[in-house]
């Protein structure tokens, strides 16, 4: 149906609708920016508040880590990227990932509905970065785990895929015998 179809047809029904913003039915069409609902100090007081350390789901690895047996140190600078968590026995970094800060393809992954002018440069340079330290990481001989936020959710699933990442990569190279699991 045309737009002047559409008025017409909206108008026999005392619809309104502005010229600016047609209806959704009409194909894909560059909708107006949305206005931010906060004011400027509000916005950047939330964003100031985002943490990068000690997030809700790296003390969750951490905590399991821990109580596999494993010891480690945090967010060590003498190493790209500063990894989250550090197994130097191990030789092993562990990443904890956001899901939307990194780019995960879930449900809290996607990109927002606004701003994808800003938003999709931005994750998919982070995604870029995370992809070079893990180059450089691996260049230096470390083996490097990934956990995502999501996967933080189901711990038993987790504790499976660390000790496995963790001791199955040392266990050819060295006779150092893995921590007991405590559960």
């Amino acid at each position: 149906m045309e737009w002047a179809g559409w008025q017409i047809f909206c108008a026999g029904f005392r619809l309104r609708r502005s010229a600016a913003r047609p209806p959704r039915r009409l194909g894909p069409i560059a909708w107006p920016a949305m206005a931010d609902t906060r004011t400027k100090e509000q916005r950047r007081r939330i964003m100031k508040s985002v943490r990068t350390r000690n997030t809700g789901p790296e003390l969750v690895v951490r905590r399991l880590l821990h109580r596999l047996g494993f010891r480690f140190r945090l967010h060590r600078r003498d190493l790209p990227g500063s990894p989250d968590i550090v197994l130097a026995r191990w030789k092993t970094a562990v990443f904890v990932h956001g899901c939307y800060w990194h780019g995960h393809d879930c449900a809290k992954g996607r990109l927002p509905k606004s701003r994808l002018d800003y938003w999709g440069p931005k994750i998919e340079a982070n995604r870029q970065r995370d992809r070079d330290v893990e180059q450089r990481l691996r260049e230096l001989g470390w083996n490097v785990v990934t956990i995502w936020q999501c996967e933080t959710k189901i711990e038993r699933t987790i504790a499976e895929r660390l000790k496995r990442e963790i001791v199955g990569t040392r266990q050819g190279h060295d006779r150092r015998q893995a921590p007991e699991s405590v559960e």
